[in-house]
Formats: structure tokens, sequence, C-alpha cells
């Protein structure tokens, strides 16, 4: 039997690394790691995940952290946690995801999340449990903390709408989102990242959040709707500017 030191060295090697700016410390960073070691194949569809202990050690945290992480990853439909055998993937790998994810321009993203942001909102006003929305809040106070910073903002943003999703209660939309988000963090939109993200709009954006989560926890369906219209035409508007100063330079 190998000793304990050479088992967690062998599970490191099978996590490939994220980048820097995404932090491991918490569940969500603990989740995109591992969601991210599924998607590059270092587990495959129906490999057992390492036990919560041997995670636990592996990313120095308690085995809560770990199984909140490992509730998130089958909230999304990637894995199956079946209890006294193990946490098992279920992800099948789409390899146009990916592709898919490199030719999407900024404004076709934007267009999407206008389709299906608003239904997110019905479905988490209608969904959401005091857990989700509980989740929603400390994924607000992230936001609004990093509104000096906009490599942070993006971060943050990112993980607000994501809490939004997972109000839905909605694996297939949890997903989908999930997806909206590696979107957002390929290099076209990273272009327009720091001529966009000034301190002005983004207490505009925080504005929204603040009052989209109001509307939710309050489940006032009309003004979360007029809500999420009134953030997603901001941000349309604001991406067709910085698109039309990009060409002109």
């Amino acid at each position: 039997m190998r000793p304990q030191s050479q088992q967690v060295s062998s599970q490191e090697d099978h996590l490939p690394q994220l980048p820097e700016a995404i932090s491991v410390s918490g569940s969500a960073g603990i989740a995109a790691k591992l969601r991210r070691a599924i998607i590059d194949g270092a587990y495959g569809l129906n490999e057992r995940l390492p036990a919560e202990r041997e995670l636990a050690d592996l990313f120095k945290t308690s085995r809560g952290t770990i199984r909140e992480a490992l509730r998130r990853l089958q909230e999304l439909g990637m894995v199956d946690r079946q209890i006294g055998s193990g946490t098992f993937v279920t992800y099948r790998q789409f390899s146009e995801h990916t592709e898919i994810a490199d030719v999407t321009s900024p404004l076709e993203l934007i267009d999407v999340r206008l389709g299906i942001e608003p239904q997110i909102v019905r479905l988490a006003v209608a969904n959401a449990t005091a857990m989700d929305i509980e989740r929603m809040r400390k994924a607000l106070g992230k936001v609004e903390g990093a509104s000096g910073d906009a490599e942070a903002f993006s971060r943050a943003d990112a993980e607000f709408h994501l809490a939004m999703a997972e109000c839905t209660r909605n694996r297939l939309m949890v997903w989908l989102y999930q997806l909206v988000n590696e979107t957002r963090s390929h290099d076209q939109w990273a272009a327009m990242k720091e001529s966009i993200l000034v301190p002005e709009r983004i207490a505009q954006y925080n504005a929204h959040h603040r009052h989209l989560y109001n509307m939710i926890a309050k489940r006032n369906l009309d003004a979360a709707l007029d809500t999420i219209y009134d953030h997603l035409d901001k941000a349309r508007s604001d991406l067709v500017g910085a698109s039309t100063r990009t060409r002109s330079n």
C-alpha cells in the first residue's frame, strides 16, 4: 500500500492546474477545479472520484467543504453521489462545446443571455429555497466587494449569475449557465473587459444585482424581470460601444 503522501501526490497529478486567478480555497473553487479535471478527461464517465477524506487532504480543507463542492457538481449533472459507494462521474464529453465557446462573440453571448436569463429569473422566483437565496446573498456580497477591480468583478459577476441559476433548482439550466460563464472567460471578452468594466459601469451593474437579489428574495416576479432586462440591455449597449471603438482603432 502506498504511503498517504504518495497517494495525495498522485491525486494532485490527476488534477490539471487552473489559472492563478481562480481560488480553490472554498467549495466553489474546488468544484471548479474538479469540474475542469472531469472536462479535461482526468476522470472519465462512470469513474469514481477520490473519497471525501482524500479530497479534503488534497485541498487542505474540511470534508464539509468537499461535500458542498460535490453537491455543486451534482447539481451541474457532472457527478452522481451514491451513499456507501462514492461519487461517480456522469459527464459525457461533448467536444463541440469548447469549439463553440471559442468562436462565440461577446455580442452573440449577450443575446443568448437575453434569451435564457429572464427564464432563469422566472424559475428562481418560483423555486428558490432559503438556502439558495442565502447563497445568492453571499455571491452578491462578493460582487459588490469587487467594485474596484475589473478582473475580480468579472469573476464575482459570473458567480452571482450562476448562483441565480442555481435558484432555479433546474440542473440543465445550471449546466447551461456554466457554459455561458466558460464562454465569458475567453479571449474575445477579455480584450474588451478593461474598457467596459470601469468603476461607473460596475456601480450601475451592482445596483442591478442588488435590486435583482431583493426582488427574487421577495418573490416579486415583475420587478425582477424588469431588472434583468434593464441589466442585460445595459450590458449589450456597453458591448456595442466597446466593439465600435475597437473597430475604429
